[in-house]
């Protein structure tokens, strides 16, 4: 579980099929092999590390249904820990978990994401949800989308500050809808 609040931007040092290498500093300093961390949004396992990196193996499935699968050598990701019982949750609960890839239409700071029909139902006005691993709040709902309000500090701490319209992002809508939705569902 996540709180959607980037701890810091790492880059991807290195590909070797599916493992991925990461350079990171603070989310690397108190991680263990079996940890959690979140990179864009995307909830993965550290499987090895060492002094500013670490390594996680991602699956088909995290490839094909979010940007990982796009990263190059160089690239910026967004990092975080995973949230502790102790921690202030300053985003929204996040489980790491992307639900589709969705497309900038319009830069930060008035970011406006194109979005896969079937995530529209879940976005509502001042609801949550996340953007590259980044908890948002939806300031407008649109017809294929919505826009957020990325604030300075946001755009310099994160990716979100230099995404280009075309850029693809993970989108995590807010949990709660969905188990509502299941829940309301009518059974036969």
């Amino acid at each position: 579980m996540f709180t959607g609040i980037v701890e810091e931007m790492g880059r991807l040092e290195r590909r070797d099929g599916s493992r991925l290498v990461f350079a990171a500093e603070v989310v690397s300093e108190d991680a263990g092999v079996g940890d959690s961390i979140a990179v864009n949004g995307c909830c993965l396992t550290v499987v090895d590390m060492g002094p500013g990196w670490w390594a996680a193996d991602a699956v088909d499935e995290t490839l094909s249904r979010s940007n990982l699968g796009q990263l190059e050598p160089g690239d910026p990701v967004n990092l975080e820990r995973p949230v502790r019982l102790m921690d202030r949750l300053g985003g929204h609960l996040v489980q790491g978990h992307v639900d589709a890839m969705g497309e900038v239409v319009e830069p930060a700071p008035n970011l406006r994401i194109r979005a896969p029909d079937e995530l529209l139902r879940y976005l509502v006005e001042k609801g949550s949800v996340t953007v590259d691993g980044c908890s948002l709040t939806v300031v407008e709902t649109l017809e294929d989308g919505f826009r957020v309000a990325v604030i300075p500090h946001t755009a310099e701490a994160t990716t979100l500050g230099s995404r280009s319209p075309g850029d693809r992002v993970n989108l995590e809508v807010d949990m709660v809808a969905k188990y509502v939705e299941r829940l309301l569902a009518v059974r036969p």
